[in-house]
């Protein structure tokens, strides 16, 4: 509910939201902050992020601020580069998933065969 866009919110999750934000001003900092990263990051708005890294560095976001700014290069290829990594995670994550489901119950041979059926 905090990341939802309040389009989507009914009018009772609405009330209760703006309640929630109204008694806890680090709880609505956090959620402008968390709004700003994802419309940042699905736009590609790579001028944004100096601002917004300044404005998480002095909130409850700063660790994961500092994160960003550690590996800021990537970050900034993130939101500038039209390529994603998102089929290559998503084929890893499915392989973990097969590989949890087999644990102890078989040898590599099957755990390959299903794998590949799997694909």
């Amino acid at each position: 509910m905090l990341t939802a866009f309040p389009a989507t919110l009914d009018v009772a999750e609405r009330r209760y939201l703006d309640r929630l934000l109204a008694v806890s001003p680090s709880l609505a900092l956090a959620r402008d902050l968390a709004l700003r990263f994802a419309a940042m990051v699905r736009e590609q708005q790579e001028g944004e992020l100096d601002r917004w890294l300044a404005d998480a560095e002095s909130s409850e976001l700063r660790s994961f601020a500092t994160g960003l700014r550690q590996d800021e290069a990537a970050v900034r290829a993130a939101l500038v580069l039209p390529w994603s990594n998102g089929q290559t995670e998503g084929q890893i994550t499915r392989l973990k998933l097969v590989k949890r489901q087999m644990f102890g119950h078989a040898k590599h041979d099957l755990l390959r065969a299903r794998v590949l059926q799997a694909a």
